[in-house]
């Protein structure tokens, strides 16, 4: 076509230059041929139409549209492949000008069987190459798709296809002769090439039970040189030789008397204030039974015991621990106490001489420790752990008796309950479980989506009911018989969430009492469950608040701002 419009051009222009006047004026001057021949050049140069093929070697039968879905005749592999004519959209890129017959790409239909389809579809997705099935790559002799260096390697072996050798199998000893029941050997004889393996070597074995003595328990551990005990007064005993230990008679208070006061009373000013410790005081627990003395621990590693009448004096400070204290804990008579710190140690204490009578240690935080409330079990205690266990000691022998492994978090709190016959245990997995002494498997798991974790309980005087300290702002209320939740009895009004603060019931059961993160302490009505009176009681976080067991309005509060506060 285009040879066809420059001939044509030319001879028209050569028409033109011979084309005269007929008119009688002067004829024009005709046009030179060089001028012509310039044209002609530029005519040349312009190419109007996009390069196709010449008219003579088109035949009516070579054309196959490129969406033709039939074709009439046999076509040639080059006809099928041979590029497209006509003209191409400049802007499309190299993926959008791809011959497609769908929206992804060119699918084309085939016959492959199910085994070889699955065969070379695993093998792209282990090895990264598969066989292509286009009819194309026949032609032009690229058998492989994706790693195509690995297809030349592996030579283009399937997944199904492996070269190794199958092992051979391994041959037995003769089985022996059956009528000679001794040197009959059967089905049990050995392998030709088995090897009978020896135990570890001396070295090994060093190195196992160096491993093995680092993860075991350790109970009565080497004393530390840091334990020692500082008595604060000279008269540590009286006129009868009585230590400070015997709850003090020539008082107004009866502490002997087992019945609680008839009817408690709300506190209304500060009677005293100790100054109790360098850092924040974690927790504050009365002697058993008289509640005369007072112990404390704090963050600043130390524990101390105080007088509650009297002088109100410090009487021995217990220095031993590395990290804050963060549980303590009285024996039933008063003259033994445990701690619990964050140096991973529990330590058993005498009240009287301050000297540290046993350490135990599992190498996890301890969260919490309780001695078996019965007389003829105070040689067993059980500690809270932060790796989610529950671990029953001896401290005779100083070894674990127990471990309780049920819960999904850190254990918080452990109480006993229906005549110390079992006991209850919370957790940071927000829940509650209740254990017989010495079965490690929970015989009932409270877990609600409501609930939150509890990270302080309390039991009350009569034993009936479980004060549970909730993150949500929260204490509810949990019957002991059968661990039922009161929901009538939930007191509100306090900010707790994220700190730990001390519960407590009042000696008649008629009032609740809590400390709060902004340090002020709260009374509520145990019947109404409303709050009877609010006072700021510290600086910082009040963590704790105990009521004095023969007292109608005495309340000892502690806080993060190290100190201890008597009200009345």
């Amino acid at each position: 076509q285009h040879y066809y419009i420059t001939n044509n051009l030319s001879y028209k222009m050569e028409t033109i230059a011979g084309y005269g006047s007929s008119s009688d004026s002067e004829p024009e001057p005709a046009v030179s041929y060089g001028a012509i021949a310039s044209f002609k050049n530029k005519m040349r140069i312009l190419n109007s139409t996009p390069v196709v093929a010449e008219r003579d070697e088109i035949k009516p039968y070579d054309f196959i549209a490129a969406d033709a879905k039939v074709v009439v005749y046999n076509p040639t592999v080059e006809q099928m492949y041979a590029p497209q004519l006509g003209p191409s959209n400049p802007f499309k890129t190299q993926q959008a000008a791809a011959q497609k017959n769908m929206f992804c790409g060119f699918v084309e239909q085939t016959g492959v069987s199910e085994f070889q389809f699955d065969a070379q579809r695993k093998t792209f997705h282990t090895q990264g190459y598969a066989e292509d099935p286009t009819a194309y790559a026949q032609t032009v002799g690229t058998r492989f798709v994706g790693e195509v260096e690995k297809a030349a390697e592996n030579e283009g072996r399937t997944v199904f296809e492996d070269d190794k050798e199958k092992p051979k199998k391994r041959k037995r000893e003769h089985f022996g002769d059956p009528s000679d029941p001794e040197g009959y050997k059967g089905p049990w004889a050995e392998y030709t090439d088995e090897v009978k393996s020896s135990g570890p070597s001396e070295e090994q074995r060093a190195t196992l039970d160096e491993w093995a003595a680092r993860k075991e328990p350790k109970a009565n551990a080497k004393p530390d040189e840091n334990e020692k005990s500082i008595l604060h007064i000279e008269d540590t005993h009286d006129y009868q030789g009585r230590s400070f230990l015997v709850a003090p008679k020539d008082i107004e208070v009866n502490l002997y008397n087992t019945e609680p006061p008839e009817k408690c009373f709300l506190p209304k000013k500060l009677l005293h204030t100790w100054d109790a410790h360098n850092k924040g005081v974690s927790k504050v627990i009365l002697f058993p039974k008289t509640g005369h003395l007072m112990l404390s621990c704090g963050m600043d590693s130390k524990i101390k015991l105080w007088e509650l009448y009297g002088k109100r004096r410090c009487i021995r400070t217990y220095a031993g621990h590395a990290k804050a204290v963060r549980d303590i804990v009285f024996s039933n008579d008063g003259s033994k106490f445990l701690s619990a710190s964050y140096d991973r140690m529990i330590k058993l204490w005498d009240t009287e001489t301050g000297a540290c009578l046993s350490r135990f240690t599992t190498k996890k935080i301890p969260y919490c420790v309780q001695f078996h409330p019965d007389d003829d079990k105070q040689h067993c205690f059980v500690s809270g752990m932060a790796d989610k266990k529950i671990v029953g000691w001896d401290i005779n022998t100083g070894e674990i008796t127990q471990e309780y492994d049920r819960h999904l978090g850190a254990v918080n709190t452990i109480t006993f309950i229906e005549r110390n016959i079992s006991f209850v245990s919370t957790s940071d997995d927000k829940s509650l479980r209740v254990w017989d002494w010495d079965i490690p498997v929970d015989r009932k798991h409270i877990a609600d989506p409501s609930m939150h974790a509890i990270p302080s309980v309390s039991l009350s005087a009569s034993g009936k009911w479980l004060a549970c300290q909730s993150m949500d702002n929260k204490i509810t209320i949990f019957a002991t018989q059968k661990l039922r939740l009161n929901r009538k009895k939930v007191f509100k009004g306090h900010m707790v969430a994220g700190y730990a603060c001390q519960c407590n019931f009042s000696p008649d059961n008629s009032y609740l009492i809590s400390g709060d993160a902004d340090g002020r302490c709260f009374i509520w009505d145990w019947k109404t469950t409303k709050v009877y009176k609010r006072f700021k009681a510290h600086e910082g976080v009040c963590i704790g608040a105990v009521w004095l067991p023969h007292e109608t309005s005495k309340v000892v509060t502690c806080g993060w701002d190290g100190k201890i506060k008597l009200w009345d």
